[in-house]
């Protein structure tokens, strides 16, 4: 009998469903591609109701549903740092407690609750730890059978970083790091401080920190993080004033870097160019070093990773170079969102870690990394009730995230009558001349967007709801991101490329099929060049440096995406492209704009195509041009209905 599984992130940030079908991933959505709202926190219904669907089954089928953190641990850890902040914390203790009080405390209940609505009988909810979650979504779809995990984001309940050992089924905690030493909410400091917003911003304060100089990296040694040879640091968080719960920084921080936070939309400067490098220089420091840490004590050479700071692809490229490990395989939906698979991942295989197994020998701030008790890691065969796990599985050689290709699909026949009833005039092909034409219109200097097969989970478009464009063009990178995505012309873009061709364009030493690693354009690439005396800032993106410019950063570096079978649209579109200009390479983002969600609807592909300047819509077997269509009206300016992020 198919043991089935839901998983459920939700309520504070990126709400999604997942569900498992004997610990196998089958379906997984964040709520806001149905809702349209960024980073939509609420229940995940419409998440919900699509893993139920696409599975073929009703909510009572389920043997249970996991809930991806603990909110009674959570609670405690809400008050005890109010309390410790008192008076200060008074006025956000006052808008946050009612809430807290009512029922986030509560929030698995309120989960049951939702779930429950029209009389629905609801099958057992388990809350499991916020990292317990991680570390599941982490290890068990990768394709290790042993493997070192690490752990690592603002945090979740007390945890800011984790450390775990996988082997088989099993996953076993070794060490942990405490709130309010938190890597990811010293980076959040500075993407808040540099005028970004947190919890979205922070890939853009990753864009821009090649365009700086790490000039204060030795000042935030010195006075925001005390790191030590095992990668465990402590922050002063006398600078900092998210305990006090409103905002990340405030004068301490003023005093320490010359002056007060950048605005929201402001002018970018010097000073924020220096600190995103000195920050970026100071986490991929950190992140190393826990690597090599996590190699040590597990005696693992592969490692998976999760947690928001997993989303730091160019802190996971130094990982790759620098922290001895054989392979690394990161999370793709390595954020709060994929909390929701890996609480389903952990149930399936019988909840990760037993509570029996947690060290508990913190300093007491929790912020050393505890030496591991000895232990077995057979003594990890029954849960936390001492009921019995299920039988290990055989793990395959592939991760089991099917590309991360989790989403929704709609068909053929359902796109035509989402296109015959919007008047849009098309052409309908079979796939391989459609890859021609694509390839034909991308060579001629045409932006497309692709809407293919299932949708991605996380937050990366890898080929199914993408727009694309040939990065051979120098002018691409600023047309993309100023006329086509509304965004800060700063932004890089990342390159799909073929897996094979792969090392020829990239000095890639593993597979990056998730766009999660950043690498240099290989040498037969890079172009001889000379910056122009003076030119500084956001002039040197108009130096070309390699054959792909526009997808060729300022520091030479690029974040790649290999592409596969795992990826069959794209990849015959690539074939189709490199036979025609014999580059395997295309300029790969997400199909959206700033402030919106990914598009999911086949409605949603069409909207953002003629709301900005892409010249043709593949989407399914039909090919779409934009001076063929009608006429787009719309009420009012619909960029100012779209928050910015």
């Amino acid at each position: 009998m198919t043991e089935l599984v839901l998983g459920l992130s939700a309520y504070y940030h990126d709400s999604a469903a997942a569900l498992v079908a004997d610990g196998v991933p089958v379906a997984a959505a964040q709520e806001e591609r149905f809702s349209r709202r960024r980073h939509d926190p609420s229940f995940p219904r419409q998440a919900v109701e699509y893993c139920l669907n696409e599975g073929g089954i009703a909510l009572g089928d389920l043997s249970a549903v996991a809930y991806y953190e603990d909110p009674a641990l959570k609670f405690r850890r809400v008050m005890a740092t109010f309390a410790g902040a008192a008076p200060h914390a008074l006025p956000a203790f006052q808008d946050s407690f009612p809430g807290w009080l009512r029922w986030k405390r509560r929030a698995a209940d309120a989960v049951r609750d939702e779930l429950a609505r029209g009389g629905r009988a609801v099958p057992p909810v388990v809350a499991l730890r916020h990292h317990e979650s991680h570390a599941a979504s982490a290890f068990h779809p990768s394709p290790f059978p042993a493997a070192a995990v690490l752990c690592i984001d603002g945090v979740g309940e007390w945890a800011t970083t984790t450390l775990w050992h996988g082997r088989d089924t099993e996953l076993r905690q070794l060490a942990e790091l405490r709130f309010p030493h938190s890597l990811g909410l010293l980076y959040s400091a500075f993407t808040y401080f540099c005028g970004f917003k947190v919890d979205s911003g922070e890939y853009k304060l990753m864009g821009l920190a090649p365009y700086g100089t790490p000039r204060f990296a030795p000042l935030i040694r010195e006075r925001l993080i005390d790191i030590k040879p095992d990668g465990t640091f402590r922050l002063d968080v006398r600078h900092f004033e998210y305990l006090r719960g409103r905002v990340m920084t405030g004068r301490a921080f003023e005093e320490l870097f010359g002056g007060p936070r950048r605005q929201p939309e402001g002018p970018l400067t010097e000073r924020e160019f220096d600190l995103a490098a000195s920050v970026q220089q100071v986490t991929e420091d950190v992140v190393v070093r826990l690597a090599r840490t996590a190699r040590e004590l597990t005696g693992e050479s592969r490692l998976c990773m999760a947690g928001g700071v997993a989303l730091n692809c160019v802190a996971n490229g130094k990982v790759v170079e620098q922290a001895g490990i054989d392979e690394l395989w990161v999370q793709p939906a390595a954020g709060d969102a994929g909390g929701a698979l890996g609480a389903a991942l952990a149930v399936a295989h019988g909840r990760g870690a037993p509570r029996s197994h947690l060290t508990d020998s913190h300093d007491a701030d929790g912020a050393a990394l505890p030496r591991p008790r000895p232990k077995s890691h057979r003594d990890a065969t029954s849960g936390a009730d001492g009921a019995a796990l299920p039988r290990p599985r055989p793990k395959s050689a592939r991760d089991a995230m099917s590309g991360a290709l989790l989403g929704p699909e709609y068909s053929d026949d359902r796109i035509a009558t989402c296109l015959d009833r919007l008047g849009a005039p098309y052409t309908r092909l079979e796939p391989d001349t459609l890859a021609r034409e694509v390839a034909a219109a991308l060579a001629d200097g045409k932006i497309v967007g692709w809407f293919q097969g299932r949708m991605e989970f996380g937050p990366r478009a890898l080929g199914s709801r993408s727009i694309l464009a040939d990065p051979r063009d120098p002018g691409m990178q600023s047309a993309l991101n100023l006329r086509t995505k509304f965004r800060e012309s700063f932004r890089p873009f990342a390159p799909a490329v073929l897996a094979e061709d792969a090392k020829d364009y990239f000095d890639l030493r593993q597979d990056s099929p998730y766009m999660l690693l950043v690498s240099r354009v290989s040498a037969a690439q890079r172009l001889d060049h000379e910056v122009p005396a003076g030119t500084s800032g956001l002039d040197l993106l108009r130096v070309a440096r390699s054959t792909v410019p526009a997808v060729t950063h300022i520091d030479g570096t690029a974040r790649v995406q290999t592409v596969g079978p795992a990826h069959p649209h794209l990849r015959r579109l690539l074939l189709a492209f490199k036979e025609r200009t014999n580059c395997p390479v295309l300029i790969n983002t997400s199909f959206n704009v700033r402030g919106e969600p990914i598009v999911n609807t086949p409605d949603d592909a069409y909207t953002c195509f003629m709301r900005t300047n892409i010249d043709a819509l593949a989407i399914g077997g039909f090919l779409l041009l934009k001076e063929a269509q009608p006429v787009w009206e719309e009420k009012g300016d619909w960029r100012a209905r779209i928050p910015v992020d």
